[in-house]
């Protein structure tokens, strides 16, 4: 998602003088995926285990839990893991093109062998790493197949990827979110502006993904999913997590209505004037205008969030307490009462409850744990709503 937002608001991102910025990080991800597909076939999954993570709360310079590693080969699949991966580096690939092609390159390569690997070996990665079923497991692999299908098109223009979403990829039906474990919204945006674009036909599946990526936002812009104050509302544990991607994809459709011909246009809901004023009033909501009153991005404006559910923020430093934080003794910096000592500027926690009501408290994780994949499509929503059109 970061990898998008550099693709589709590069120019607002270099405007604002924080492409450099979202680059490094997009390479630091990127850099790390790459690294963890040690050889065609294997794909390190997963480092540390998450039970064994939940019963200590320290500060990542005192960390000593295991971090044993896990991976997904031929034998023990995980084609859902190893398609997500394939699509985040080929997105990633097509934002590095014309800032380092020999980067770019090389995370195209590994993108390919790992949509080859997810083909030919299918199964769901949590039943190869028993460890991670617990915590995230995955409810299929299809989404993620098509989502690195598109990215690969779109990086490379080749047929077998176009062949692959006219006639292989389940091209997901109307949706009601986009999340880490559901990327058809994702490809289906995608889709839809390769054929605004001309470089799809508006027919067979191609048109299908184009029909219920409409539906989808039309169940937006309908607001029949609105909390009372106006936030998109689908899960009571972190909400926004759901909020930020479906503002980028509100965000981002807009302008590719927007730069199509004039019969294309519009939705049976709405326009490019209509989605792009939704995306804005999602980002106002989380930045402020709520009935709370309160930025749920942390560091931005006079009132935010305290006491994130974080274990570095919430534990002093290591320049200000020098002395290790054990495993059990930093839970009483998760139980105590009071602002955070570090300020995790940048991250967007949870969010409020369907009646727009936010507890700061460090113990009610469902509200106040902050997530990457929360933030990462905030940066484009935030970079297209800098322009003033």
């Amino acid at each position: 998602m970061l990898a998008w937002s550099v693709v589709e608001h590069e120019r607002p991102l270099a405007a604002a003088g924080e492409l450099r910025n979202a680059l490094a990080a997009v390479r630091w991800g990127a850099d790390y995926l790459a690294r963890a597909h040690a050889a065609d076939e294997t794909l390190y999954v997963q480092v540390g285990d998450g039970d064994s993570d939940h019963s200590c709360w320290q500060r990542p310079e005192d960390m000593d839990t295991p971090r044993t590693s896990y991976s997904v080969d031929a034998s023990r699949p995980g084609s859902d893991v190893a398609g997500e991966t394939a699509a985040a580096l080929a997105a990633a690939s097509v934002a590095f093109r014309q800032f380092d092609p020999g980067f770019s390159a090389m995370l195209l390569g590994h993108a390919e062998q790992l949509f080859r690997f997810a083909k030919i070996h299918r199964g769901l990665y949590q039943n190869s790493v028993p460890e991670a079923a617990k915590f995230y497991p995955s409810r299929g692999d299809e989404d993620e197949l098509i989502w690195a299908a598109v990215w690969l098109f779109i990086a490379t223009g080749g047929e077998d990827y176009k062949a692959f979403i006219a006639g292989d990829g389940n091209v997901g039906g109307a949706q009601t979110s986009f999340s880490w474990d559901n990327k058809f919204v994702g490809a289906q945006a995608l889709v839809a502006k390769l054929i605004l674009e001309g470089k799809l036909p508006d027919a067979g599946n191609a048109a299908a993904m184009k029909r219920h990526l409409e539906e989808f936002l039309c169940g937006v812009l309908e607001h029949n999913r609105l909390s009372p104050g106006g936030v998109l509302w689908l899960e009571s544990w972190n909400n926004l997590q759901y909020v930020t991607p479906a503002a980028f994809v509100v965000a981002a459709h807009a302008d590719h209505l927007a730069s199509a011909a004039a019969a294309a246009a519009a939705l049976r809901c709405g326009g490019a004037a209509q989605l792009l004023a939704f995306a804005r009033s999602q980002a106002d909501y989380i930045l402020g205008a709520n009935p709370e009153r309160m930025s749920y991005m942390v560091g931005y404006g006079t009132r935010f969030p305290e006491q994130v559910h974080h274990r570095g923020a919430s534990v002093p430093s290591i320049k200000s307490s020098p002395g290790k934080v054990t495993c059990k003794g930093g839970f009483g910096y998760l139980s105590r009462d009071g602002p955070n000592p570090n300020v995790l500027v940048g991250a967007i926690v949870g969010g409020p409850d369907g009646s727009d009501r936010y507890d700061d408290s460090r113990q009610n994780y469902q509200q106040t744990e902050p997530s990457t994949v929360t933030v990462a499509p905030m940066v484009g929503v935030l970079a297209r709503l800098s322009q003033r059109n």
